[in-house]
């Protein structure tokens, strides 16, 4: 299976639909309330009803009930958790038959010794840029050296300022089975641009080629 690509943030559906015939494999909305890219289950719905690839919910410390109802309502079908979820808690999402990605915001070779009691209980971790105010979406990046030796018995995707610049720099240092990007192809929160999004995907071919 080649890498996973993950354009979160989505809030048209014309650049959604434009996202998917570009060869992302996973697009994200973003279901936390007071947010600049917020949008509600049933304008998701509208989206998710004409893609055929994997449609992600991004939640902040949401509760069960919300994330279930959520799920129903916008046609997802798999569960993005980016707050301070619990192991017990992933375990109680996945419980309602969907593939869920954790995010954790990583600072220090400590907050990567926390992911291993997520990974028997998630389907994938995100490692995003550490943003003292803000959950995601902030454009800042990880320290990618320090994932070098990163090896999870889940599968793991690199998050956290990536744009059609620097990600082939990220994948030469790193090696995840995916990757997510949101601000770094946006002319404005919640409107992606569509020619860094073919941008991105040249380079990822040219890339991959090379390997």
């Amino acid at each position: 299976m080649g890498l996973q690509v993950k354009i979160c943030g989505i809030t048209k559906l014309d650049q959604a639909i434009a996202i998917q015939q570009s060869g992302a494999t996973a697009i994200g909305f973003i279901c936390v309330p007071k947010t600049p890219r917020y949008i509600e289950a049933t304008n998701i719905r509208a989206i998710t009803d004409q893609l055929s690839i994997d449609r992600v919910g991004v939640f902040l410390n949401a509760s069960i009930d919300t994330i279930q109802e959520t799920i129903a309502i916008a046609n997802l079908n798999v569960v993005q958790l980016h707050g301070n979820e619990s192991p017990a808690f992933c375990q109680e999402v996945r419980s309602l038959n969907v593939k869920l990605i954790k995010a954790l915001r990583i600072r220090s070779q400590a907050d990567l010794k926390c992911s291993v009691d997520y990974q028997s209980q998630v389907d994938v971790l995100l490692l995003d840029a550490y943003h003292p105010e803000q959950a995601g979406g902030t454009g800042l990046t990880i320290d990618w050296t320090m994932l070098k030796q990163f090896r999870p018995t889940c599968d793991w995707w690199l998050a956290g300022g990536l744009t059609p610049n620097n990600v082939t720099n990220a994948l030469s240092l790193v090696t995840p089975d995916g990757i997510d990007l949101s601000s770094g192809l946006e002319n404005a929160p919640g409107d992606k641009n569509l020619e860094r999004v073919q941008s991105l995907f040249n380079q990822l071919k040219d890339y991959q080629n090379e390997g």
